[in-house]
């Protein structure tokens, strides 16, 4: 079995309900979507990076790998192109008693199931519809895979957070909407966190819409949170 990894490196997370956490982040190469605010788009086609075997590739975590790392990240791209690679590498990256920690957008719940067992921290990312993730009529088919990825992480009892991504396109009523759909199949005891995660640098949303986001998923979930990427501000990878 082969590998594609776009790059290995040890930074702060920047991110979620672990921002500030010593991470090592396993970027696979390799994903099909369009989210106008990517800000990695150099690793998003499937040829950039570099192959490696699982074996070499094991062999290059363990170098990258520092001492007190609290977690090992694979993100991409979108990790789940290359679903079969990743449970390798989480597997073997729990030999180490060290958390895996999986960031996708969670397109192929089959896929995503397939990588669960050797996952110890799982977020699920919903795009909003004006993400420019997919065209519209693809979009209800990916939500409704991450809404069953979202069912498989609480019902193996993984640590399970959920984070949006919002903009200044971000439409109060979309957003409501797929905040309702989604604790319509779970209740706020499944969960370890809801984060919403404004973009930087581009089509950046207000402070009142930030709020407004806030106020339809407190209801829901009291301990949400408004996230920016640490990593921006502190100029880190």
């Amino acid at each position: 079995m082969k590998v594609r990894l776009f790059e290995i490196f040890t930074s702060v997370e920047g991110e979620g309900i672990l921002y500030g956490t010593k991470t090592l982040f396993v970027r696979l190469a390799g994903c099909p979507f369009t989210c106008f605010y990517c800000d990695t788009k150099e690793s998003l086609p499937l040829d950039s990076g570099k192959e490696y075997t699982i074996e070499d590739a094991c062999k290059l975590i363990d170098s990258n790998l520092k001492n007190q790392t609290y977690k090992v990240n694979f993100t991409g791209g979108d990790p789940l192109i290359q679903h079969d690679a990743v449970a390798e590498l989480a597997k073997y990256i729990q030999t180490k008693k060290i958390p895996t920690y999986l960031e996708s957008s969670c397109f192929d719940s089959i896929r995503f199931n397939h990588v669960l067992p050797f996952i110890d921290i799982v977020k699920i990312e919903f795009k909003t519809k004006d993400s420019a993730f997919v065209d519209s009529k693809h979009y209800e088919r990916l939500i409704d895979n991450a809404m069953k990825c979202l069912q498989l992480s609480v019902a193996s009892k993984k640590t399970t957070y959920i984070k949006i991504v919002v903009s200044s396109k971000t439409k109060l009523k979309d957003f409501k909407d797929l905040v309702d759909k989604i604790f319509h199949i779970i209740s706020k005891q499944d969960i370890d966190g809801f984060i919403i995660q404004p973009t930087y640098g581009i089509a950046e949303p207000s402070l009142d819409l930030l709020l407004n986001l806030y106020d339809i998923v407190y209801p829901h979930y009291i301990d949400v949170k408004v996230v920016p990427q640490l990593h921006k501000f502190i100029g880190a990878p």
